[in-house]
């Protein structure tokens, strides 16, 4: 009889040693948690990947307004050295009309105060032709002004708009990273209650799908991840919780309503 009972507690002491097994059941709720974790984190991520997107697309366009109003400053300084030559052609042109009516005083016969008449009057043209190109140049620099003006209101705008998501990222930045931090604590966590080659399997799902999601319940008699049918016979052995099974179709890990009520119950 003592040998027996020293039997029997050396077995349940071997017994206590040796790690339990854990439940399909157990592992699908594990599985279904540490997707629900995983998709917050993406969800975080999607909001702080979107603000740095958005700043950025913000500086680029400041730049780009930078660049646009230094290039009509250009233009408008390049034409006010247009306009002053012009100013002095003219004021060549008028000298030059100036001594050719001087010199028509003492032309000694017609055949010269026809050539003088024919200077002053390719003159007269040079000064016209000034004049209207003046008028051009001006009017360039009036649109371009209008320009700079358009582009430097833009620009405090979008300096306006730069500040604030600037100050909104650092606000999520710092309100998030603490947050990410304990959801990768609690992924980890989740990862620990099932075996390797599962984690691996769900990771692969996961980088697969579009949306991140390699857990989904089924819903109306379809995969909730691609809303192909599934068969009756799939359903069932779904319920019975005796073994992973994923779509046939997108090949999404499924699970049914009660693995959903257990993490409800469990979180």
């Amino acid at each position: 009889m003592v040998a027996e009972s020293n039997a029997e507690k050396r077995k349940a002491a071997v017994q206590a040693e040796e790690p339990q097994e854990i439940s399909i059941e157990r592992k699908l709720v594990a599985l279904y948690t540490l997707q629900q974790i995983d998709s917050q984190i993406d969800r975080i991520r999607i909001i702080r990947g979107e603000l740095p997107l958005e700043v950025q697309d913000l500086e680029d366009e400041i730049a780009g307004l930078e660049t646009r109003t230094e290039k009509f400053n250009n233009e408008i300084s390049a034409l006010k050295q247009l306009i002053s030559e012009k100013q002095l052609a003219i004021k060549d042109s008028q000298g030059l009309i100036k001594r050719y009516e001087e010199q028509q005083q003492n032309v000694r016969n017609n055949r010269e105060y026809d050539s003088l008449s024919k200077e002053i009057e390719f003159q007269t043209l040079e000064i016209q032709l000034s004049e209207k190109r003046i008028r051009e140049y001006n009017a360039k620099i009036e649109d371009f002004a209008k320009e700079i003006s358009d582009a430097e209101r833009r620009l405090e705008e979008r300096r306006g708009d730069l500040a604030v998501k600037k100050a909104e990222l650092q606000s999520i930045v710092e309100e998030t990273e603490k947050e990410e931090h304990d959801l990768i604590a609690k992924s980890k966590a989740s990862e620990d209650v099932v075996e390797d080659r599962l984690v691996m399997a769900y990771k692969r799902i996961r980088n697969n799908a579009r949306n991140g999601l390699a857990v989904v319940q089924i819903e109306r008699d379809a995969c909730g991840g691609c809303f192909n049918k599934i068969p009756p016979q799939h359903q069932l052995d779904i319920r019975m919780h005796k073994k992973v099974i994923v779509c046939e179709y997108c090949g999404r890990i499924l699970i049914d309503q009660d693995i959903v009520t257990k993490y409800h119950s469990e979180a």
